[in-house]
Order: structure tokens, then C-alpha cells, then sequence
């Protein structure tokens, strides 16, 4: 399958006057990913809060506020990607979207498009210090794995890829490709998710699609500083990318795209120098369930 990620821009208000405007967008996006040739297009997460862009400036620089306010624009939001997927004949991984799921609480949903049109969602299970700080934002309760053509897929949000326990899960239920919709405001944040994403690929024997959000938003107190690059990533060992870096993005590069081939990765563990995925059940063994104080002796 080949599969491009996103080094997604954030624009502003004079770029998006309205939701016209950002569909339009959208739409420009997924056309240039898909004469790529891309048949998976993974765009980051938060990619909703952007349609904060098209209200007011009282309602805008006011996370509550833009958050209330995108809720309006949720229906649209579906349908649009799932019109794109149709037309442009594609799976697309649409970020985020921050959902309203009653008592004014908001679960940080990942929605993924099928070319029918159809759709899953993954929500966000862990939170950062930001989503935590915010009051409003719940972690989701349930974790997922799809079909995207002829193999599985999951979804792992951001932070989420930072956690191996509920990548394993899903890797275990079948996944061979993990997504991280991802949006950093620090290098320190990036570098975590970029060694979440190293990490769960070598324990797993998958690869991983990381997008990512690009440049500032001074006008959005969610959106206001993005970094990191977009990458497609695999385990390191014989026959894949000795540092696990299949592409990844430069400069002001939208996408980074290239062939995942899955029989490849399942036939690399006949000759794998070494089997973190397989000697995984391994760490269960009795005498290392818990850590004992060890004093030094002559």
C-alpha cells in the first residue's frame, strides 16, 4: 500500500474565511497526495480546531468558545472527508476532531474514511497536560483496528503512541499499521512522539504512518506552535531501514509517501536478527513481575 503522511500548515484566518474555504483546502491536500499515488492519505491530529480560523476573534482565541463553536460544523465535517475519499478513491485518516459527547465534555476523536465513503473512529485514551488543563477534554475508553484494503490498521493518537500496552493490544488483534494522527508545540514533545512511534514498531513488527501539524497559529491558543516532520517508519532490522526511517518530510515538504510492502514485513521474521514482536509474552515470567531492592555485597 502506498501511503503518504501529512506536514499539514496551519493557515489562519485570511486563508479561511469560512468552511468553503477550508473544504477547499482539504480538498487540495488529498488531490496532491493522491497523484502521489498515495492510497492511504493520514492527515494530523487536531485538524478541526483550524475551523476556529473561520469565526470571530472573540470565539477563536477562546478554546471553550471554539470548541462549542466547531460542533456546528461536525455533519459537514464527515460528510466532506467522506465525499473526498469517494472521489479521490482513498483511505483517509482525518486527524482529529475534538467531539462533543454530551455534559459538555469532548473526547479527541480520529475518524478514518474508507473510498466507499464509510467510516471508524478511534478516540484519544491518554491526555496530555494541555487536554488535562483544558477541563473539558475525556479520554476515550475502547480501543479499535480496521480493514484498510488487504491488511489492518489502527489508530494511536499523538500522545497514545507514547504507551505500549494499548499498541499491543491492537497489534495482537491483527494491526500491522499504525497510525499517529500527531501536534507538538515543543522538539521535546516531537522527539517523545518520534521514539513512541521508533519504539512500537520494533516491538511490534509494524510500521508506523506519523503526520503532523506545521508552522504557527498565533490566533489559536491550541494551534499556536506546531513542529516535528511527518514520517513512515518500520522495524529496525535485515532487509528494512537500519534506523527504522522509511521517509520522512523536509522543509516546507507537504507529504512524505512512499510503498509499505506488508509480505516483505511479515516475511522478515523468518530472518529477523532479533524477534521483539514474537518474544513479547517473554517479560511475563514470574521473577520479573516486580523489581526487588538489591544490596551490594563483596
Amino acid at each position: 500500500m502506498k501511503v503518504a503522511v501529512a506536514k499539514y500548515r496551519i493557515d489562519g484566518p485570511d486563508a479561511l474565511p469560512d468552511f468553503a474555504a477550508y473544504a477547499d483546502k482539504q480538498a487540495r491536500w488529498l488531490a496532491e497526495a493522491q497523484a502521489m499515488g498515495a492510497q492511504l492519505a493520514v492527515l494530523p491530529e487536531y485538524l478541526s480546531l483550524e475551523l476556529g480560523a473561520t469565526f470571530d476573534e472573540a470565539i477563536r482565541g477562546d478554546l471553550h468558545a471554539s470548541l462549542v463553536a466547531t460542533q456546528a460544523c461536525h455533519a459537514a465535517w464527515l460528510d466532506l472527508y467522506a465525499r473526498l475519499a469517494r472521489e479521490l478513491r482513498m483511505h483517509v485518516v482525518a486527524g482529529s476532531f475534538l467531539l462533543d459527547v454530551g455534559r459538555g465534555r469532548y473526547r479527541n476523536r480520529s475518524y478514518a474514511f474508507a473510498p466507499d465513503g464509510s467510516h471508524v473512529w478511534q478516540d484519544k485514551l491518554r491526555l496530555t497536560g494541555f487536554e488535562k488543563q483544558a477541563g473539558v477534554i475525556e479520554p476515550g475508553d475502547a480501543l479499535k483496528v480496521f480493514e484498510t484494503g488487504a491488511m489492518r490498521s489502527a489508530v494511536a493518537v499523538c500522545y497514545d503512541s507514547e504507551f505500549p500496552l494499548p499498541v499491543r493490544a491492537q497489534c495482537e488483534a491483527g494491526a500491522r499499521l499504525l497510525i499517529v494522527p500527531s501536534c507538538t508545540d515543543t522538539e521535546a514533545g516531537a522527539t517523545r512522539v518520534r521514539v513512541g512511534c521508533l519504539a512500537r514498531a520494533l516491538e511490534n513488527r509494524c510500521f508506523v504512518a506519523q503526520s503532523v501539524t506545521a508552522g504557527v497559529a498565533p490566533w489559536s491558543p491550541a494551534l499556536d506552535v506546531n513542529t516535528g516532520e511527518a514520517a513512515l517508519i518500520a522495524p529496525m532490522d535485515v532487509g528494512l531501514p537500519h534506523d527504522g526511517m522509511i521517509v520522512q518530510t523536509r522543509g516546507e515538504q507537504h507529504w512524505a509517501v512512499a510503498t509499505l510492502d506488508f509480505a516483505a514485513l511479515e516475511a522478515s521474521r523468518a530472518h529477523a536478527q532479533v524477534a521483539n514482536d514474537r518474544d513479547w509474552s517473554s517479560q511475563y515470567f514470574p521473577s520479573v513481575q516486580r523489581a526487588k531492592m538489591s544490596a551490594f555485597a563483596r
